[in-house]
């Protein structure tokens, strides 16, 4: 590679200005503008100070102010709407206890008007059958005495029928008679 034609040159092709040309080293650290540079600092920093003091923070202590306010009315609005809520929820409470004691009374009303119509309507069943049964039973010794009193001249009928049979003569009612009454007949 060839050496640069000027000797300030570098090799990528940019000139490089010998520190002589400048003044000097790093301008912020020359001893000979430090009071200027102190001063300017000086300016700067109560300009900016001043600024900061007069405009910007009163608008953010503003912003602040108003934050901590709605911050403060959103809570107390968020404790008014929990209070509210904790009584509806209370009322709830109350009315669903209200229901459900009124819905078993409901059903023990029912279920006791229920079984007093139930107890009526058997005692009613038990009276018209105990009355059926009584009839039943007067029917059944009414038949059977009638059938008893059957039973006793169909077997003088039937004595007087082998009698006559056997000895070839009809024996005598009375004697048919004597001889039923002497023979105990199932009732």
């Amino acid at each position: 590679m060839a050496q640069p034609a000027h000797p300030t040159a570098t090799h990528e092709g940019f000139a490089a200005t010998p520190a002589s040309e400048h003044g000097g080293g790093f301008p912020p650290f020359e001893s000979h503008t430090f009071a200027s540079q102190l001063i300017w600092l000086a300016l700067a920093f109560g300009l900016l100070y001043y600024l900061m003091d007069k405009i910007a923070l009163p608008r953010i202590q503003s912003i602040l102010n108003d934050r901590a306010n709605r911050l403060s009315s959103d809570l107390d609005e968020a404790q008014r709407l929990k209070a509210e809520a904790d009584a509806a929820g209370a009322a709830y409470e109350k009315s669903l206890g209200d229901a459900q004691a009124k819905a078993q009374a409901i059903a023990l009303e029912t279920r006791t008007a229920l079984t007093r119509d139930a107890e009526t309507k058997r005692k009613a069943l038990e009276t018209e059958l105990n009355a059926k049964i009584a009839a039943s039973e007067a029917t059944i010794r009414g038949r059977t005495a009638e059938a008893m009193g059957n039973v006793r001249g169909i077997a003088g009928e039937t004595a007087s029928a082998i009698v006559e049979r056997l000895t070839g003569r009809s024996p005598d009612e009375a004697a048919i008679a004597k001889a039923l009454d002497s023979v105990a007949l199932p009732h």
